[in-house]
């Protein structure tokens, strides 16, 4: 008898993946400095990390933001740090590189040399999915009213 290596290549469902973007999209604007400008900052304490979102870029119908992790980091492991990227228009979002790395391609063989698994980008997104669902449900944030607006 004779082995066979499997040969297909990965195809990612797109509405399965075009869902879970639009949640992350949702869940994302809940987060986002109240100021919409290039470099405005909002921080999010969730358990005892906290975790900076800052605006990086903006267009027309785009935006790209970053996620940092600031405190409660585990030694040994990578602080957390995603760029992602905000498309108004289609009204979702996604991560576009994560831990200060190259892109995230849609798919990759497997094996390959930096062992991505098959479906890594479905896979990153869904873990933006538990984090904004954690920080929205659980999180805390600094509210930055003007308590001097107009008022006596």
């Amino acid at each position: 008898m004779t082995a066979q290596l499997a040969t297909q290549r990965y195809i990612q469902s797109l509405p399965k993946y075009l869902t879970l973007c639009e949640h992350n999209y949702v869940r994302l604007l809940k987060l986002l400095p109240s100021e919409r400008n290039v470099g405005s900052i909002r921080e999010v304490k969730l358990g005892n990390s906290e975790f900076a979102t800052k605006i990086d870029g903006s267009a027309k119908y785009t935006m790209d933001i970053s996620i940092k992790q600031l405190t409660g980091m585990v030694k040994g492991i990578t602080p957390l740090y995603l760029t992602v990227r905000l498309y108004h228009d289609a009204k979702v979002a996604e991560i576009i590189h994560h831990d200060y790395h190259q892109r995230i391609k849609p798919s990759y063989g497997y094996p390959n040399p930096k062992m991505h698994q098959k479906d890594e980008k479905y896979q990153l997104n869904a873990f933006l999915y538990d984090w904004l669902v954690a920080c929205v449900e659980h999180g805390q944030a600094t509210l930055n009213w003007d308590v001097n607006n107009g008022l006596v």
